[in-house]
Protein backbone atom coordinates (compact mmCIF):
# COMPACT_ATOMS: atom_id res chain seq x y z
CA UNK A 1 0.00 0.00 0.00
CA UNK A 2 1.48 3.34 -0.74
CA UNK A 3 0.91 6.01 1.94
CA UNK A 4 0.97 9.50 0.64
CA UNK A 5 2.29 12.36 3.21
CA UNK A 6 -0.11 15.21 3.83
CA UNK A 7 1.72 18.11 5.26
CA UNK A 8 -0.60 20.94 7.29
CA UNK A 9 -0.59 24.42 5.75
CA UNK A 10 -1.86 26.96 8.35
CA UNK A 11 -2.40 30.52 7.25
CA UNK A 12 -3.74 32.00 3.71
CA UNK A 13 -3.07 34.16 1.05
CA UNK A 14 -0.26 34.22 -0.76
CA UNK A 15 1.76 32.34 2.04
CA UNK A 16 -0.58 29.30 2.16
CA UNK A 17 -0.24 28.59 -1.76
CA UNK A 18 3.20 28.79 -1.64
CA UNK A 19 3.32 26.39 0.82
CA UNK A 20 1.14 24.55 -0.67
CA UNK A 21 3.41 24.34 -3.70
CA UNK A 22 6.66 23.46 -2.31
CA UNK A 23 4.55 20.04 -1.14
CA UNK A 24 3.57 19.70 -3.92
CA UNK A 25 6.94 19.55 -5.70
CA UNK A 26 7.56 16.58 -2.89
CA UNK A 27 4.93 14.59 -4.13
CA UNK A 28 3.19 15.70 -0.50
CA UNK A 29 -0.91 16.38 -0.32
CA UNK A 30 -1.22 20.33 1.43
CA UNK A 31 -3.99 20.07 3.60
CA UNK A 32 -5.71 23.26 4.68
CA UNK A 33 -5.71 24.04 8.52
CA UNK A 34 -7.20 27.01 8.89
CA UNK A 35 -6.12 30.75 9.71
CA UNK A 36 -2.87 30.75 11.79
CA UNK A 37 -5.04 31.41 14.86
CA UNK A 38 -5.45 27.49 14.18
CA UNK A 39 -1.62 26.87 15.00
CA UNK A 40 -2.10 26.88 18.82
CA UNK A 41 -4.13 23.99 18.85
CA UNK A 42 -1.99 22.02 16.02
CA UNK A 43 1.47 22.73 17.28
CA UNK A 44 0.93 20.38 20.37
CA UNK A 45 1.10 17.54 18.02
CA UNK A 46 4.30 18.17 16.70
CA UNK A 47 5.44 17.91 20.74
CA UNK A 48 3.75 14.21 20.81
CA UNK A 49 5.10 12.84 17.54
CA UNK A 50 8.96 13.99 19.08
CA UNK A 51 8.57 12.42 22.25
CA UNK A 52 9.22 9.21 20.97
CA UNK A 53 11.41 9.71 18.40
CA UNK A 54 13.82 11.76 20.98
CA UNK A 55 12.94 8.88 23.54
CA UNK A 56 14.05 5.92 21.35
CA UNK A 57 16.19 7.70 19.10
CA UNK A 58 14.01 6.35 16.14
CA UNK A 59 11.76 8.48 14.07
CA UNK A 60 10.76 5.92 11.55
CA UNK A 61 7.93 3.70 13.48
CA UNK A 62 5.57 6.67 14.31
CA UNK A 63 3.17 9.06 12.44
CA UNK A 64 -0.12 10.62 12.58
CA UNK A 65 -2.83 10.28 9.94
CA UNK A 66 -5.38 12.37 9.47
CA UNK A 67 -8.82 11.39 9.31
CA UNK A 68 -11.41 13.24 7.18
Amino acid sequence: MVVKKIHGVIGSGVVAQTVAKICDQFGWDAEDMGAVEAARAIEPLSMLWCIPGIGRGDWSPHAFKLLR
